[in-house]
């Protein structure tokens, strides 16, 4: 973590970190989140979010994510639209989590973080793949994102 980075971008910092890992949980993360009014709602980005509706739909895509990504057909993350994605919606919730002075920061924090992370994140996949197998791998995995979005999510709200 950059030894510089002052405390309010931390959040976007490390949903960026997650999102490097799965492209919808940091999106669906905070959109429960506000949804449930366990972040603060303001103008903007937490606004839309907090809709009940994109947070169900949020949730639907990370979940169909999780499990696609078992598949052997899934593709690698480091593939541009999957980095795309990454970024986008890393981008989203780094906003959605930077103070409200600061959420163009917090976006391009989010995203680029995301984008970054693919990278080590996709090799230790691979390195753990012909070991442990797609699923497991895939599982494992599954867990650390889903713990860390919450985490941050709480660590936030605080």
């Amino acid at each position: 973590m950059p030894a510089s980075l002052p405390a309010h971008l931390l959040a976007p910092f490390k949903m960026g970190l997650v999102g490097g890992q799965r492209a919808m949980t940091p999106l669906a993360a905070v959109s429960i989140a506000a949804a449930r009014g366990q972040l603060p709602v303001g103008k903007g980005v937490l606004r839309w979010l907090a809709n009940p509706i994109v947070a169900a739909g949020t949730l639907a895509l990370a979940i169909g994510e999780m499990a696609g990504d078992k598949q052997k057909t899934a593709p690698n993350r480091i593939v541009p639209i999957g980095l795309a994605a990454r970024f986008t919606t890393s981008a989203i919730a780094g906003a959605a989590l930077a103070s409200p002075k600061h959420r163009w920061l917090g976006a391009a924090i989010g995203g680029v973080t995301a984008v970054v992370a693919s990278y080590p994140g996709w090799r230790g996949r691979m390195a753990a793949l012909g070991r442990y197998g797609q699923t497991k791998t895939g599982f494992a995995e599954d867990a650390a994102v889903l713990a860390s979005a919450v985490g941050i999510v709480r660590g936030r709200r605080g």
